[in-house]
């Protein structure tokens, strides 16, 4: 692997903590890349946590992460209803990401609709009453409500080190009942990296550098797929987190393959093996 990246993306959960736990020696790890001058930027798919609760979060963990070097599905969702001018979403988001979302109303509008459906990672309204009010919101509309997810990962590492149903599979079952093609605002769509990817420009990296940075997650499908590779990004797949052995052979293209976020700082860094 290069150590010559200009920058980095990287996953948040999986790759630098599970559950409320960094990773081993990552808080270190990020320290010493910040210390080194090597940008980075935060690409994540975290849907369940608003953007107080996250930086709570991560400043408890430990770790310094400035607000422009975090990018959220939350944050670009917020971003795709504005620029739609969608204001009366129905919302199956998490207590805590409802929090980030306060601007749009929950109410339907006069006519008792809603004009869109956003789904995230929201445990609590995975029931077949939120599911079937988004599937007659969708189906009602005729193809005029958007349905929207910040993701479609199949499944998370949880804190107890089992794995669990992530939104993926309930954006599918809206998809399979209403006909409807849900668009994914997180990764790996083009359009997430390319905003993170943008906003390097800060640190003196233009768009025809973007093929010297690599991104680093423990999802070979949701964190390094198609948008990933459509932009010739380096992919770095970490044994943390989800990574279930043998995932690599999903992979599109070439991957790369390391133990840990904080193996590939050692490697960039030349304190571990080559």
């Amino acid at each position: 692997m290069p150590a010559a990246y200009r920058a980095l993306l990287l996953d948040l959960s999986g790759t630098l903590h599970v559950g409320s736990r960094p990773i081993p020696r990552g808080v270190e790890s990020l320290a010493k890349l910040r210390a080194a001058g090597v940008p980075f930027r935060i690409c994540s798919n975290t849907s369940k946590d608003g953007a107080r609760a996250l930086a709570q979060k991560l400043q408890e963990m430990g770790y310094e992460i400035r607000e422009h070097e975090m990018f959220t599905s939350l944050q670009a969702c917020k971003a795709e209803l504005t620029a739609r001018n969608l204001k009366r979403p129905l919302l199956l988001l998490s207590d805590s990401a409802l929090d980030d979302f306060r601007e749009f109303s929950q109410n339907a509008g006069h006519d008792g609709k809603h004009d869109a459906v956003v789904l995230g990672l929201a445990p609590s309204r995975f029931d077949y009453a939120h599911l079937d009010h988004a599937f007659r919101v969708l189906i009602e509309a005729d193809g005029q409500a958007p349905l929207l997810a910040t993701h479609r990962a199949r499944y998370i590492r949880t804190e107890d080190g089992g794995l669990s149903l992530g939104p993926g599979g309930f954006v599918s079952a809206l998809e399979t009942a209403s006909g409807l093609q849900a668009h994914v605002i997180g990764k790996p769509s083009r359009s997430f990296f390319e905003l993170a990817l943008s906003s390097l420009a800060s640190d003196g990296i233009s768009r025809e550098e973007w093929g010297q940075v690599a991104v680093v997650g423990d999802d070979v499908e949701a964190d390094l797929g198609e948008g990933a590779v459509d932009l010739g990004l380096t992919r770095i797949l970490v044994r943390t987190g989800k990574y279930r052995e043998g995932d690599e052979s999903r992979a599109t293209g070439s991957i790369v393959l390391r133990e840990s976020f904080s193996a590939v700082v050692d490697e960039m860094l030349g304190a571990g093996e080559t």
